[in-house]
């Protein structure tokens, strides 16, 4: 078979024939020097260890340590030619640090193996991901806070349905996404705590035998301890789904919120007005502004739901220890961390800027016979009247001011008397969407107070 042939068999792509295919399909450097400075840290403090345990000399480890700085400084002034044929950033930066200073460079890596290294190295990287996302979500619950704060007793229609359902309070809505989000925020803790175990100095699979420190390097990287299972450490990859489980439910939250901010900001709604900032024009209506921010949050979803679904299935029928499989990680896992850390920043954003339509809200409030559930609760507060009765009563005066085009609060004492006689004038005091929330003193409840201890709680929390 000619070589032409044979090109033409792997594809025109590869003009080199089946050995290009290979190197293209095995490199990952095109995407994981984006690690090179985790895989720097775990080699420095490789290095260190290796000399205090008598493994190399305090000279070549000297050395070691200056040529890796060098690199570091190389990649970060993104002088640093990377290479293919190199493989991974691993491999690109232990043949720089022998280009730099000579035969020491062969022995850092003395008592590991690239499956350990991996390991490590993306494990400090989602860490670092793990306390920007934990650094974004507290920003995020502080704006929101602001908002909820501000507007604590600002009443607005609650919805079931996208139903008009009971008034609420515009801080009351507020902290609702507090809740979700802090719920994002304990995740991303708990991972962080879960993943903080050290896989340098396990080596390929089986350990070495050289007389490591691995409780040295682990402490160095800042890790909580070893991994205590030489196989279960070069072949976990549970940080990271964990990352992007944790990730998916945040961006849950993220897309719920941002189609209210969609549909808040509506001429139709026209509860919220969002800044130029977070908003495009249109090219042929100018009249539009379009909170494609917001959109555009909603949409990631997919992508960081993509990620976790792609790492599940590398994963799923993987025997230990390493296979190449495990190559497949990395990129999802990054697509899905920028992606997410993007969308906290914009929320926050979008929070600190917007500004809520307080008349629109309260107008909005009153509407749709939001206050039926609170007659229906002063028949049976007031009158003892079983609830499902009561709720019969309410509906049926519902049905009417409803033929008549009017609001429960617009029924005169007459017509709810003719529906149910013992009805009073008193009645009207609950019809009110103010007296409405402000009723709702429950703990967790709208009433205003009940949001203002709430937000105390929280600021608190985060003072902490």
């Amino acid at each position: 078979m000619t070589d032409q042939t044979s090109n033409q068999m792997w594809g025109g792509r590869f003009a080199a024939g089946p050995d290009a295919i290979m190197e293209a399909i095995n490199a990952s450097i095109g995407f994981d020097k984006r690690m090179a400075a985790q895989d720097i840290q775990g080699s420095r403090a490789h290095a260190a260890m290796l000399a205090a345990s008598g493994v190399i000399t305090d000279s070549d480890a000297e050395a070691i340590r200056e040529g890796l700085l060098t690199i570091l400084s190389e990649i970060e002034a993104g002088n640093f030619q990377f290479s293919t044929a190199l493989e991974d950033i691993h491999m690109n930066v232990e043949a720089r640090l022998k280009e730099i200073i000579g035969e020491p460079a062969g022995r850092l890596h003395t008592g590991r193996s690239r499956n350990d290294q991996v390991a490590t190295d993306f494990k400090l990287w989602v860490r670092d991901q793990l306390d920007a996302a934990e650094t974004g979500l507290l920003a995020l619950i502080a704006a929101l806070l602001d908002q909820a704060e501000a507007g604590a007793d600002w009443v607005m229609p609650g919805f079931t349905h996208l139903q008009t359902a009971q008034p609420v309070t515009w801080g009351h809505h507020m902290m609702a996404y507090v809740e979700m989000f802090g719920r994002d925020l304990s995740r991303v803790r708990d991972a962080r705590t879960r993943m903080n175990e050290c896989p340098l100095g396990a080596a390929a699979l089986a350990g070495t035998s050289f007389p490591i420190d691995r409780s040295m390097t682990a402490e160095a990287l800042g890790f909580e301890r070893p991994a205590a299972n030489s196989l279960d450490a070069v072949s976990d990859r549970d940080f990271a789904l964990e990352f992007l489980s944790v990730a998916s439910i945040c961006a849950v939250h993220l897309s719920r919120f941002a189609e209210e901010l969609v549909i808040w900001s509506s001429a139709q709604f026209r509860f919220v007005t969002l800044s130029d900032r977070f908003s495009t024009g249109s090219s042929i209506m100018p009249q539009k502004k379009n909170p494609d921010a917001a959109e555009l949050i909603r949409a990631k979803v997919g992508r960081i739901f993509g990620a976790n679904t792609a790492l599940m299935m590398v994963m799923k029928g993987l025997p230990l220890a390493y296979s190449k499989d495990m190559q497949e990680d990395k990129e999802q896992v990054f697509d899905a961390a920028d992606n997410l850390m993007l969308a906290l920043a914009a929320m926050e954003g979008m929070v600190k800027d917007m500004s809520a339509n307080r008349e629109s809200l309260a107008a909005a409030a009153g509407s749709g016979f939001s206050t039926a559930t609170d007659l229906a609760d002063w028949l049976v507060r007031v009158l003892k009247v079983p609830f499902r009765d009561a709720h019969h009563v309410t509906g049926t005066l519902v049905g009417m001011a409803e033929a008549r085009g009017c609001d429960l609060p617009d029924l005169s004492l007459d017509d709810m008397q003719g529906v149910h006689s013992g009805i009073t004038e008193d009645i009207f005091t609950v019809l009110g969407v103010e007296n409405s929330v402000n009723s709702r003193t429950s703990y967790g409840g709208t009433a205003p107070e009940q949001v203002r201890a709430q937000v105390t709680r929280w600021k608190a929390l985060l003072a902490q």
